[in-house]
Formats: C-alpha cells, sequence, structure tokens
C-alpha cells in the first residue's frame, strides 16, 4: 500500500508531540493509523463503562487531551458528566474544539490525575496514556486514580504493552511497524517512531501491567481488547 498525499507519521519523539502543534492537529487521524481497531475501542470503552453505570454517572478520563474517548461516550449516553484530566493545555484545547457544545458536560483539568478533583466517580477511563508514565511514577497513578472511584466502579484501560523479552520485544515493535505502514504509514517514518518508542517509552509486559492494578488496589482485572503491540484491561475499583 502507498502511503496517502498527507501521510500523518508518527511523531519522532512520542512525548514531545503532545507540544507539537501540526502533530496535535494530525491526532486523531495519526492514531486511528496506528492503533488497531480505534474507532471500535472507543464503542468496546463505552459499552463497558456502562454495564455498570447504566444511569447517571460521573466518568473521569485520565490522558483526556484530544477529546476522542470523551466525545464518543458523551455523544452515546447525555445523562453521562466527564472529569477529563491531561498535562497538555494545547491537547485539552483540541479536546473542546472536538467537543462542540458536549463540552459543557466536561470539567477539565490541567494536570496530572493526583491533583484532579478528588469526589467519587462512578467509572476511570485511560487510553493511550498509561504508557507515557514513567515507571516510578505508574504505581502512584493508578493509586491516584483507584482513590477516585466508587468502590467496585470500573476502570478501563488500553495503552501499548507487549512482552518486554530481548527476544520477543523486536518482534512486537516490528509488528507495530508493518501495521502502521499497511494502514498508509511510510515506512521510513514507521520505523523511526518504532525506534524512539522503543528508546523513550516505559513500557511494561502485560503481566507487569496486571500486577501493578492488584497493588494499586483493583481486582477483577480481564482483558478485553488485544490488538497487536496494545492491550486493554477493565478491572474494579
Amino acid at each position: 500500500m502507498s502511503p496517502p498525499d498527507h501521510d500523518p507519521a508518527p511523531h519522532p519523539d512520542p512525548q514531545a508531540a503532545f507540544d507539537d502543534a501540526a502533530a496535535i492537529a494530525s491526532y486523531a487521524d495519526r492514531t486511528r493509523r496506528l492503533v488497531p481497531g480505534w474507532d471500535d475501542l472507543q464503542k468496546m470503552v463505552t459499552l463497558l463503562v456502562a454495564e455498570a453505570a447504566p444511569g447517571p454517572a460521573t466518568v473521569l478520563v485520565v490522558g483526556a487531551g484530544g477529546g476522542v474517548e470523551l466525545n464518543a461516550m458523551a455523544q452515546a449516553r447525555a445523562d453521562w458528566r466527564f472529569v477529563g484530566v491531561d498535562p497538555s493545555a494545547p491537547m485539552l484545547q483540541m479536546a473542546r474544539a472536538t467537543l462542540g457544545p458536549l463540552a459543557e458536560r466536561v470539567a477539565f483539568h490541567e494536570g496530572y490525575v493526583d491533583t484532579a478533583p478528588e469526589d467519587p466517580c462512578d467509572a476511570a477511563t485511560c487510553l493511550l496514556t498509561m504508557h507515557f508514565v514513567p515507571h516510578a511514577r505508574r504505581l502512584p497513578t493508578l493509586r491516584e486514580i483507584h482513590r477516585r472511584l466508587k468502590p467496585g466502579a470500573p476502570f478501563v484501560m488500553a495503552h501499548m504493552s507487549f512482552p518486554q523479552s530481548p527476544e520477543e520485544r523486536p518482534l512486537w515493535l516490528a509488528r507495530y511497524v508493518a501495521f502502521a505502514v499497511a494502514s498508509g504509514v511510510a515506512p521510513e517514518n514507521a520505523r523511526r517512531a518504532a525506534l524512539a518508542i522503543g528508546a523513550s517509552l516505559p513500557l511494561l509486559g502485560p503481566d507487569d501491567e496486571e500486577a501493578l492494578l492488584a497493588q494499586a488496589g483493583f481486582s477483577g482485572t480481564r482483558v478485553f481488547y488485544a490488538g497487536l503491540a496494545f492491550r486493554g484491561w477493565i478491572a474494579r475499583a
């Protein structure tokens, strides 16, 4: 498959992308090309939250910048309100633009979850965010999310996670590249992004992810999504 005229390539520095105006503008299109089943993932997350919140609910969205999952859930459920947390002001601005009038139902918080409002929420989500959190901050971050949930409330998270052994890690990164190229990203751009991911993201294997959820106080953890290098879990506070 040849690349399109405008190739929304992966940013060469995954973390710096959230301060890059051009990268922010192409965020949704770029993500759709890199994450298998991205649009259906939004539907799955909404359905999983709805299982435990069939009526009016407040949903904590960690990594809300861009507004993709906020928009999906707000459109699906008119009786839900949201607390949207993100440290990037430009990404929160994009979320407001994406939501339009639906932004009235979101209390935006610029910062990290440990400084977010502490009123207990009925559910929480965290998509494509936790793989940016340094290893030393991963458990404290999960504990802060748990602390902001009502007992038994669902927490749904999905991000890059695959076996980290020296034998398997290169294979999973190669699969990430192959999917990006098959989705229209120029091969050199995809390979450069994979090198940056391997060098800069504090990735964990699925077993370690589940162990951290348990340490943070979550229970009943189950995988609900697996898309090559990406995994998604649902757990209960």
